[in-house]
């Protein structure tokens, strides 16, 4: 199977610093286990049930079903649906400098959509979105939906309350709250060394 992760939406925008999603997990395969599976092959679509995971490269979701289509290219679109009362997962790493610690990013929602061409994912419903530098937490943001660009590692954050029934949260609140860390400063370049002088033994002639 062969997907990856990414929509679109408005409000507020968030980047976070220069660090990059997992470039290489979109080259990875695909992997899903489950309880389930009812496949047709006419349609090509695949609906995976109980205790769902799927992983690609450093990319993995959960959640209590997966709905899995494929277009004509090739491309996979999908929808992690979370057991009642409970949110799916969303974990991907992020590229780092040497030296650096690890970056990831989590998510969580009661509905996540991926969308394989456009690589991105969407967090539907109660979402939160944490970026992690080692085991720290670094920065959070929830909102009724937030999207997350893979390729440009931008995230949209949705915060208005909808209609029941038009697929978003009608209680989150109508606000987007965000807890973000400052980047860290790289070190300052360590002074060049003084060139060594060595004494003259002679005196040279004025010309």
């Amino acid at each position: 199977m062969k997907k990856r992760l990414l929509p679109i939406l408005l409000c507020s925008v968030f980047a976070f610093g220069a660090v990059q999603a997992e470039k290489a997990d979109r080259n990875k395969p695909m992997n899903i286990e489950a309880d389930a599976l009812r496949h047709d092959e006419l349609q090509q679509t695949s609906v995976f049930t109980g205790n769902v995971v799927m992983t690609k490269g450093t990319i993995v979701l959960r959640g209590a079903q997966l709905d899995v289509r494929q277009d004509a290219e090739g491309y996979q679109y999908g929808t992690v649906t979370a057991a009642a009362g409970k949110r799916a997962f969303f974990r991907q790493k992020r590229d780092t400098l040497p030296g650096q610690p690890d970056e990831y990013v989590e998510g969580e929602a009661e509905v996540i959509e991926y969308d394989g061409k456009a690589d991105n994912v969407k967090l539907i419903r109660r979402g939160e979105l944490r970026r992690y530098r080692g085991t720290a937490l670094s920065d959070e943001i929830t909102g009724a939906v937030i999207v997350y660009n893979n390729l440009t590692d931008v995230f949209t954050v949705d915060g208005q309350a909808r209609a029941a029934g038009d697929g978003t949260d009608a209680a989150s609140g109508g606000r987007v709250r965000a807890v973000l860390a400052p980047r860290e400063q790289p070190p300052a370049p360590a002074p060049a060394p003084a060139a060594n002088l060595r004494p003259s033994t002679t005196i040279e002639p004025k010309k």
